[in-house]
């Protein structure tokens, strides 16, 4: 969906594809030379952007001498609370192998903060969201379908196109859609993704939900202001199939 929508913005994308040559310096004239599945092709502009991901910087800084291990990619290896390896030495962060996100960052240090106070915090099974501010944004949280069927679970699917939320015929910014999984066989909401105007708001006001476990029929009823982008929750929830009689 998201590449269908850059698309129509002009944004042309090229999957498994490999760069074989470079040529001009960018802000000011480039020409690539790639070679996609289709066969090579040339590529011509103006800038290039280039995104290399992230290592851990923790090589050669003699962390082994104060007994902290590394893991096979180089992280800090931590348990459940953030601590390392070595007594009273704690690791924070992407370094630590924490999702790669700053609010992912702020809850390691709200969790060694607490745990050095006599707390008992960790890292099990919260709930990190994250969100991609492209046009229209992307957000999301929890399991998606692919994860779901991986750990085998059975979940119930609804989808909303953002055209039936009433708050984009005021803005007109149609594109995109809300999804949203929840058990087979209870009500409680597993997972939402959204792309569309504000989803990080939306997509928050369903995390909220999911941390106080609220089954989804309290978010399907809510009175929620109208012309809001969260309003589309109601209608969404609306189309979750109902239970399955082997489900309960």
């Amino acid at each position: 969906e998201m590449q269908r929508i850059l698309g129509d913005e002009g944004i042309q994308i090229l999957l498994a594809t490999e760069t074989l040559n470079v040529q001009g310096r960018s802000g000011e004239e480039v020409s690539l030379t790639v070679r996609t599945p289709s066969g090579e092709q040339k590529i011509e502009g103006s800038d290039i952007l280039a995104a290399a991901g992230r290592v851990p910087n923790t090589a050669g800084i003699g962390l082994e001498e104060a007994g902290v291990e590394l893991d096979g990619r180089g992280y800090i290896r931590v348990n459940e609370r953030l601590e390392t390896t070595a007594p009273n030495v704690w690791a924070i962060g992407e370094c630590a192998g924490s999702p790669q996100f700053t609010h992912a960052s702020q809850d390691d240090f709200r969790i060694i903060r607490d745990n050095l106070v006599g707390g008992n915090r960790s890292t099990r099974d919260r709930l990190v969201p994250y969100c991609v501010f492209t046009d229209p944004p992307l957000a999301h949280v929890g399991l998606s379908e692919g994860e779901a069927r991986r750990q085998g679970a059975t979940v119930r699917v609804a989808r909303l196109l953002m055209k039936a939320v009433r708050r984009t015929a005021t803005t007109d910014e149609t594109q995109g859609f809300m999804k949203v999984l929840v058990g087979a066989s209870d009500d409680r909401i597993l997972g939402f993704t959204m792309i569309g105007a504000e989803a990080g708001e939306v997509m928050t006001a369903v995390q909220m939900a999911m941390l106080a476990d609220l089954p989804y029929p309290k978010l399907r009823d809510a009175v929620i202001a109208h012309p809001t982008m969260a309003e589309g929750l109601g209608p969404l929830f609306e189309n979750i199939p109902p239970r399955t009689a082997s489900a309960g």
